[in-house]
């Protein structure tokens, strides 16, 4: 049986679409296309429902066939989400105050999908960490609330079956897979303490020995918590807006590790840290890994231009070197085979559009928004695990009349001046030179320190000291001449080519006294002497 072709959910000022992956790139005949402008758009954890909201309602619809399996009258929901098993789907409107009613209306719901009956309203004011989270079985549900995250079981939100008091506590997360479930917390540091990350496992969350794990750090404004697929560690990336060193523009960043049995480290890094992923199947198709882990993509977009590197991961061989300029959004299909990149608005609003194109740098499908409309959001029907099989890494593009996307060959720059004519030594810009670190008596001084550079200047004066009060050396004897008869053997040409070698001879000699007394140093002399 052929596996499936996934979706791609297209969300434009001008309404929402499904298009069919590749190959065919075409309209989703099963899904007729809303023209109404779009707030919203989600798949559930494995693309069998689709969800969206038109500004009028919120419709949850069957991706096999389009049919209509959910409609509420939600004009005003600016987020959708679902629960691992697509049991709840979780709507989010801006919170807002009326006359009427001047603490506000309870602004997250929580709806049963099944009977489409409304199972919880709750107050979120802040649109940060505003879904509840669940464990993959939906045993645990999570959500913050001030200080303290409060815990719900078997979906029952009538009441609260656990609590995690921490002072300011910022965010967290929960880590995949069954039970027992783990959690990670960030509290940001103040007044001159530093911020932490602790794991716990689900219940055992009071106690000064509760936690599994601790790390402290500084310089950090914000985290990023990311468990592998084991739940056995938590990667943290910490990021501060300014670097107070000037050493980069986009601020400082810090790489930090802790695993559940207790051990923690800073990962030492050179660069600044841009991204991060467990290799392995990703939580999420949007990483530099598709779901197979088989391949890797090194990319520079927002101010960069759009250069990528594929790379093949067990044989550790580059694959192609696609560019994507002007892009702002890239995620891997569930296939493993095909990507797509992205520009859309607000980030850009000019040239809004996307490209569905093979790893191996082939364009196959390219969309361009229409004058006066703008592209808001892509995204691709995620499937579960083993649906899409890992597949031989090649190498060879596939053919596409859409061409490529391979960069072009880096060059170096030329004046206006000189484009028109042919490169060629007489149009040189610059001449050859070695580096600073390789140019001669260049390389010793800069690699030593301070304190090495000083000691040895001590040693080179003690020395030369110490050469100035040496006596005289005894004269070197006279250079070798060849002013006396040479006997002849009777043949003028020996004779000729015996004299010759002896006069190379003697020259020889005589290089080499001289360069003898010329290494002797000049006597030294006394004042009085100097002045008679």
């Amino acid at each position: 049986m052929a596996p499936p072709i996934p979706l791609l959910a297209v969300r434009a000022s001008d309404g929402t679409s499904l298009l069919c992956g590749p190959p065919q790139c075409e309209q989703y005949a099963a899904f007729q296309r809303d023209p109404q402008v779009s707030r919203c758009v989600t798949f559930n954890r494995d693309g069998t429902l689709f969800a969206w909201c038109n500004g009028q309602k919120v419709s949850v619809v069957k991706s096999v066939d389009g049919s209509v399996l959910l409609a509420l009258d939600l004009p005003k929901t600016a987020l959708l989400d679902f629960s691992p098993l697509s049991n709840i789907l979780v709507t989010w409107q801006p919170y807002t105050k009326g006359p009427n009613c001047p603490q506000g209306d309870a602004n997250l719901q929580l709806w049963d999908i099944s009977s489409g009956q409304l199972i919880k309203s709750l107050f979120q004011k802040k649109v940060e960490s505003w879904c509840p989270t669940w464990s993959e079985d939906e045993k645990i549900c999570v959500r913050s609330v001030n200080n303290e995250l409060h815990f719900y079981e078997d979906n029952d939100f009538t009441q609260i079956a656990n609590k995690l008091h921490m002072q300011k506590v910022s965010s967290f997360t929960l880590s995949p897979g069954v039970q027992p479930s783990k959690v990670s917390i960030y509290v940001p540091g103040s007044k001159g303490a530093p911020s932490f990350v602790r794991l716990y496992q689900y219940p055992a969350l009071g106690g000064p020995t509760a936690a599994l794990a601790n790390k402290s750090f500084f310089k950090a404004d914000k985290v990023w918590m990311q468990w592998n697929q084991k739940a056995s560690a938590v990667l943290v990336t910490a990021s501060t807006e300014v670097d107070k060193s000037g050493a980069s523009y986009y601020g400082e960043q810090t790489l930090h590790y802790l695993a559940v049995n207790g051990e923690t480290a800073l990962v030492q890094l050179r660069k600044t840290v841009r991204s991060t992923t467990w290799r392995g199947p990703p939580s999420s198709t949007s990483s530099v890994i598709p779901p197979q882990g088989h391949i890797l993509v090194l990319a520079g977009f927002g101010n960069l231009h759009g250069q990528m590197e594929v790379w093949d991961m067990k044989k550790f061989k580059q694959v192609s070197k696609p560019q994507a300029a002007d892009s702002t959004y890239f995620s891997w299909c569930p296939d493993g085979e095909h990507v797509v990149t992205a520009t859309c608005s607000p980030r850009l609003r000019v040239g809004n559009g996307f490209k569905i194109w093979h790893y191996t740098g082939s364009v196959l499908h390219t969309w361009s928004a229409a004058p006066g409309t703008e592209l808001w959001e892509v995204a691709w029907q995620p499937f579960p695990a083993g649906v899409f099989p890992e597949r031989p890494v090649t190498y060879q593009a596939p053919p596409t009349q859409l061409g490529s996307t391979q960069a072009p060959p880096t060059q170096a720059y030329r004046p206006p001046a000189l484009r028109h004519l042919p490169a060629s030594a007489s149009t040189k810009l610059h001449e050859d030179e070695a580096p600073k670190d390789l140019r001669p008596g260049a390389s010793a001084e800069k690699t030593m320190s301070k304190t090495a550079l000083k000691n040895q200047r001590k040693r080179e004066a003690k020395k030369a000291a110490k050469q100035e009060t040496k006596p005289e050396p005894p004269s070197e004897p006279a250079p070798v001449t060849n002013n006396q008869s040479e006997p002849s053997s009777g043949d003028p040409e020996t004779d000729k080519k015996i004299k010759n070698l002896k006069k190379v001879k003697n020259h020889r000699q005589n290089l080499r006294l001289g360069v003898r007394q010329k290494s002797v140093p000049p006597p030294l002399q006394s004042p009085l002497c100097a002045m008679m």
